[in-house]
């Protein structure tokens, strides 16, 4: 297929959208996600398919009034259904390694950040599509709470209205938080980790030694720091997170689907039949998993103020790779990496990813998790981690 030949970015006007002088954001450029409504820029969401129409989202014209500058819009996975950042166009190479997948849905998002051509990205998380590409390209990604004030998701092109997140990447976390804190108009106030409550998600057989080490460090730092560790448990929530993904994305993209040729990629058009053909039944009783599962996080956030999990089951994969293996099985990559990062999108609760870079150059990471509402107190935890 023919397409833009740039696999970060989608769009690149001219010149870059200035921000305001003097505002607590001067200095820092961005790009966005092509998801997001940029008045007078193109959304094209890295698909050949047409898309809704999507209007401007009021994140951006804050950011550019707070001083940070715009400096185009970055590639994804075909219209964020996917983990790896595959599109028509050929997706986005890993900066680590070009060998390697950057991740998605965010793909371009991360890689512009990893890459040092802006200082943080605005990306979207539906199932990890900020936190995957993330801990893939080595850069801090955080996905707030669903129905978050300071990260809208206005104008930004839905994949999942149960399940969509905006929010950003960077570098560092101290640009994160340098953002939220403009954006709210507070500073994020720096917590202490003496008698937290950590809860540590381990599922051992679904993470490679890799992930498993990077997880036992962090662990081990949040105990120096002063928290007390208990580990939970957590289930594989991908049977109600597909029903619902699915289903809505084919109601989003129903007028698309209408027509004879689509548009969209043969993997996407797949995902996206399936979820056009699942009864209301099915997607009604996948709701109803849901429920049970959000009952569940919220009898674990009784027991612990934060949760500490593994982000990816490996680093990032070959181009074209479709497995992994663990615990001595192939298992198909969209399952090994859904299974890690869905339950917090699925449930609506904030997660901040923090990479670890691995022996061979590339990256994994962890996540910390909390409880609905306590995105802010997250981050000033994250602060005291260096």
């Amino acid at each position: 297929m023919s397409g833009p030949a740039d696999p970060v970015w989608a769009y690149r006007p001219a010149e870059p959208l200035p921000g305001r002088a003097g505002g607590p954001l001067s200095g820092l450029t961005f790009s966005v996600k092509d998801l997001y409504g940029v008045d007078g820029w193109p959304l094209r969401a890295s698909t050949l398919a047409p898309l809704p129409e999507v209007a401007p989202s009021p994140l951006v014209p804050r950011l550019l009034d707070l001083g940070a500058t715009l400096v185009g819009k970055t590639q994804l996975h075909e219209i964020a259904l996917g983990i790896t950042g595959d599109n028509p166009f050929g997706g986005t190479p890993n900066p680590l390694n070009p060998a390697h997948v950057a991740g998605g849905s965010s793909s371009g998002a991360a890689a512009s950040v990893a890459s040092g051509e802006v200082e943080f990205a605005l990306g979207t998380d539906t199932g990890g599509s900020i936190r995957v590409p993330a801990a893939w390209c080595g850069v801090v990604g955080f996905k707030p709470g669903k129905g978050s004030a300071v990260w809208p998701t206005e104008g930004v092109l839905p994949l999942s209205v149960t399940c969509d997140h905006a929010g950003p990447l960077a570098r560092d976390l101290s640009t994160i938080v340098r953002v939220h804190s403009a954006l709210q108009g507070r500073p994020v106030a720096p917590q202490s980790w003496k008698g937290v409550r950590v809860g540590l998600w381990h599922p051992r057989g679904w993470i490679d030694e890799a992930a498993h080490a990077a997880l036992l460090d962090q662990c081990a730092q949040l105990q120096r720091l002063g928290a007390e560790v208990q580990e939970v448990t957590l289930p594989d929530m991908l049977d109600a997170y597909s029903d619902i993904v699915q289903s809505e994305a084919a109601t989003v993209h129903a007028a698309a689907l209408s027509l004879p040729e689509p548009g969209f990629s043969p993997g996407t058009l797949a995902l996206l039949r399936r979820g056009q053909g699942l009864s209301a039944e099915v997607v009604e009783a996948a709701r109803t998993r849901r429920q049970g599962y959000r009952s569940l996080l919220n009898s674990v956030f009784q027991a612990v103020d934060v949760l500490l999990a593994p982000a990816v089951p490996t680093a990032a994969p070959l181009a074209g790779q479709s497995s992994v293996t663990l615990g001595g099985q192939d298992v198909p990559l969209r399952v090994a990496v859904l299974r890690l990062t869905v339950p917090f999108s699925l449930l609506g609760v904030p997660a901040l990813m923090l990479p670890r870079r691995t022996d061979d150059g590339l990256s994994v990471g962890v996540q910390l998790a909390a409880n609905r509402g306590d995105g802010e107190r997250l981050l000033g935890l994250a602060t005291a981690l260096g």
